[in-house]
């Protein structure tokens, strides 16, 4: 058998793009005749107009979110958030229309809300299944791209070892390109393939389809010259910022007035994002303080019962943006610092109660802050918050500790299953608490938060250097 030509799908792809489109409302018409189907209920032509409405309100904003464009280089992560974003959309507009018309008393409600959940797993099935399909054929070598870059520093390295980790892309390497001297630049056992002259000579010939252009920040000119002779080609060009850029929190591109500006320091929790975490906190957090009520008052009796002073103990703490907090726990202690300056507790601490000793190392002083989650001041995952007092101590001290309260404080973290957790005696360990806590905010997903979760029951609430 001969080899499978690496563009094997290009030539086809305005047709698979349609057939996409077809397929999608295919699956719109499908998952709503199943669900008539299961819950007995005839069929008319009511629902079938219904269903024409939706799949018509679904390909206008699938257009508009970019659902039918290329997703070779982006996440599943995104792509299915958009797709639920559109979905949440099309759900709205029916329901307008059904209020409008005054028709929604002739639709079962069960077929309509089944209908509405049903529909977008199905639709998100169908897209992993056919990346799944892609990574198969990439890693084979076929529906492959040829990739190019624009500058030899460290972002272009960067992004090849990038590549070489991710076969699956489809993405293969066709050379660094730069007006450098090819003999004086290694980059391992890679050489310059030529100038920038080249390139453009290149990809004016079809042998290369994307161009990442990583020249510094310095070479503004030769940028704007080459994404200028670039112009008349049909290759896909990115501009990749300089080095720092990589540094950046949750960068995001946006526009003011029409001009485009990229976020430095941001939120990861945006739109869709921000209605899941919430969503998350809520439930969850209503479900576990269901289960921890008894042991709660067992434990708030226990407190009571060995030591004088309140049961609870609020802290300052720095929430989100920066707001001050107050943050609940179980007393542990005989004092109640809240002041400017806080010790930290260290072992053997004497100002620790016994049942606090058992409570501080298990964290289940921690507890209570599941009602500040419910109120709105927390979350289950995110990173812990510090005393006021540390805070203002640290900020001086690491590069980009304020920036962990670009999120909500949460009663686990990326930090504390990883070990970072308990008395912070040294810098170094602090910075390693914030390394993680910033890793978890660049990543963040649903699915990091479930196993942040996971790993905090499996790991069990003990750790070293708690105290």
């Amino acid at each position: 058998m001969g080899e499978m030509p690496g563009g094997l799908i290009r030539p086809h792809s305005s047709q698979l793009s349609i057939l996409h489109r077809v397929v999608d409302v295919f699956i719109i018409f499908l998952s709503l005749h199943l669900c008539i189907w299961a819950f007995h209920v005839l069929p008319a032509m009511r629902y079938d107009v219904a269903g024409l409405w939706a799949a018509l309100f679904f390909l206008f904003f699938a257009e508009t979110k970019g659902l039918y464009t290329s997703w070779r280089l982006d996440t599943v992560r995104r792509e299915l958030s958009q797709l639920l974003q559109v979905w949440i959309f099309v759900a709205c507009s029916l329901i307008v229309l059904a209020f409008l018309t005054k028709t929604s008393e002739i639709y079962s409600r069960l077929v309509v809300v089944s209908w509405l959940l049903v529909a977008p797993v199905f639709i998100g099935l169908f897209r992993a299944v056919i990346r799944a399909i892609l990574y198969s054929l990439r890693k084979q070598g076929r529906n492959t791209r040829t990739v190019a870059f624009a500058g030899a520093g460290k972002q272009a390295i960067q992004l090849v070892h990038q590549m070489e980790k991710a076969p699956w892309l489809g993405l293969k390497m066709k050379g660094i390109y730069d007006d450098q001297d090819p003999d004086a630049t290694f980059w391992g056992e890679m050489r310059l393939q030529g100038g920038l002259d080249s390139l453009v000579e290149e990809v004016r010939n079809g042998a290369i389809d994307y161009v990442y252009i990583t020249l510094p920040a310095s070479a503004e000119k030769r940028t704007l010259q080459l994404v200028n002779d670039l112009a008349d080609t049909t290759a896909t060009v990115y501009v990749i910022p300089d080095l720092f850029i990589f540094d950046l929190l949750h960068a995001r591109w946006t526009t003011f007035g029409g001009i485009p500006v990229v976020s430095v320091y941001d939120s990861p929790f945006h739109e869709i994002d921000g209605w899941l975490k919430r969503a998350e906190d809520v439930v969850l957090g209503s479900i576990i303080l269901m289960i921890i009520a008894l042991p709660m008052l067992l434990i708030a009796l226990g407190i009571k019962l060995t030591s004088p002073g309140p049961v609870l103990f609020r802290q300052r703490r720095y929430g989100l943006d920066g707001e001050i907090i107050e943050v609940l726990k179980f007393r542990s202690m005989t004092v109640c610092e809240d002041g400017n300056n806080i010790r930290q507790a260290r072992k053997c601490d004497p100002r620790i109660t016994r049942l606090g000793a058992f409570l501080r190392c298990t964290s289940l002083d921690e507890l209570p802050q599941f009602f500040n989650v419910l109120g709105g001041s927390m979350s289950i995952v995110g990173p812990r918050p510090h005393a006021v007092a540390h805070n203002e101590q640290y900020r001086r001290l690491i590069h980009g500790y304020m920036l962990r309260h670009k999120v909500k404080p949460g009663i686990t973290g990326w930090a504390q299953v990883n070990g970072w957790r308990g008395e912070t005696d040294t810098l170094e360990k602090m910075k390693k608490r914030v390394e993680f806590d910033l890793a978890y905010m660049r990543n963040w997903s649903l699915w990091l938060d479930i196993k942040i979760i996971f790993m905090t029951i499996y790991k069990g609430f003990w750790g070293k250097n708690v105290y």
